[in-house]
């Protein structure tokens, strides 16, 4: 080993391990030792005895600091499964708010619950942020929608006096305004979701090897990649919501295939494209359990919105068309507006609830395709447990 620099002392490589003694009868006599030499920590690829040895060709990539997140590079080795001790509830610990293992369906959920609870400020601070624009996007939306709401109904009140031509107009005119008030709400909605993604996969970076989570230090780890978070944003947006809008089949691959882009982009500090191929690559072969926790999430999110927003949808009077089919209710500007409150509130909890599952999700397909448990052990200094 050719010196490096430094204190000039050849130190164990991760490839190397730990320097081990010469056999016996080898014909080299025994150093003898030198305590004052000794350093006084251990040196920096130093492990534990019985603890398995680093990866060969593992290193710290470019860029590295100290309090950073080294196993996010997608530079990975291929996952070892013989370098696992056994069986252990929690892997190979739990620093944080996830295990350190592949996680099931369960311990997703429960990591993203976790995580609200233990950085409520931070994440729910986040979460009001992207409820409120959304909300006040679509309190614009809906103004127009109901304006051309408001304008069928007058047609619908000329009765026998209204010609089929303009009736016809009326309506496609309006169902038309309506299905691009719905694409544009939900491009808007995806994007700031997808946004808001890469946000917490600078949280629960950090979250899940227990350290402090500020939203300085997440804002930080975003800010150098705030433009290609954007454009991955914009991109899977609109792909993905044109996709399930006009053919069903492709905006699911899209939006399933490409779900992970935003945490790869922050997480592993890649480029545009990169952040796309790796997504697809991490969710290939496992196509079908991601759509089956993202669905989940996404059906928690809408039953939780419904519950909150359901008593300011009865004050502003948005069932009463229920009890009179026959009349068109266009709602005020009132109305609109204590609908707007009431997902903003929903929002603020359910938006960074999906976007903190799909960043876990990514921390999942890492761990189970590419051992980053064992590089997670490491970065949070958690000594894995002996075997049982």
């Amino acid at each position: 080993m050719t010196d490096t620099g430094g204190d000039g002392a050849d130190t164990p490589t991760p490839s190397q391990g730990v320097p081990q003694a010469p056999a016996a009868g080898s014909g080299e006599p025994n150093r003898p030792e030198d305590h004052a030499a000794s350093p006084a920590t251990p040196p920096r690829a130093w492990q534990a005895p019985g603890t398995p040895a680093p990866p060969p060709g593992w290193q710290h990539g470019p860029g590295h600091r100290p309090d950073a997140l080294p196993p996010f590079t997608a530079q990975q080795p291929p996952y070892q499964p013989h370098q696992q001790p056994r069986w252990n509830p929690h892997g190979l610990g739990k620093p944080g708010v996830i295990a350190l293992r592949p996680l099931n369906i369960g311990d997703i959920l429960d990591g993203a619950i976790t995580a609200i609870r233990r950085h409520p400020l931070l994440i729910l601070g986040i979460g009001a942020v992207a409820s409120v624009i959304t909300a006040a996007i679509g309190f614009v939306v809906s103004k127009f929608a109901f304006g051309e709401l408001q304008g069928l109904a007058k047609t619908v009140q000329l009765g026998p006096a209204t010609t089929d031509e303009e009736l016809r107009n009326a309506v496609f005119g309006t169902f038309g305004d309506f299905f691009l008030v719905l694409i544009s709400s939900t491009l808007v909605s995806t994007l700031l979701l997808t946004v808001t993604t890469g946000l917490m996969a600078a949280v629960m970076g950090r979250a899940a090897l227990g350290r402090e989570v500020t939203f300085g230090i997440a804002w930080s780890e975003v800010q150098p990649r705030l433009l290609p978070l954007l454009g991955v944003a914009f991109v899977y947006a609109l792909l993905s919501t044109i996709g399930v809008m006009l053919c069903i089949i492709p905006g699911v691959l899209v939006w399933v295939f490409w779900a992970l882009a935003a945490p790869a982009l922050v997480l592993e500090r890649g480029t545009f494209r990169e952040a796309f191929a790796r997504s697809v690559k991490l969710v290939g072969g496992a196509f079908w359990r991601v759509l089956g926790v993202l669905l989940l999430a996404r059906i928690i999110e809408g039953v939780f919105e419904n519950i909150i927003s359901l008593p300011f949808s009865v004050g502003s009077g948005a069932f009463s068309q229920m009890f009179n089919p026959g009349k068109v209710v266009v709602p005020s500007t009132g109305d609109l507006l204590l609908q707007s409150a009431g997902q903003i509130i929903a929002g603020t909890i359910a938006i960074p609830f999906v976007a903190l599952v799909t960043v876990i999700v990514y921390l999942d397909q890492r761990m189970r395709r590419e051992g980053m448990d064992i590089e997670l052990a490491r970065a949070a200094g958690v000594q894995p447990p002996q075997a049982w």
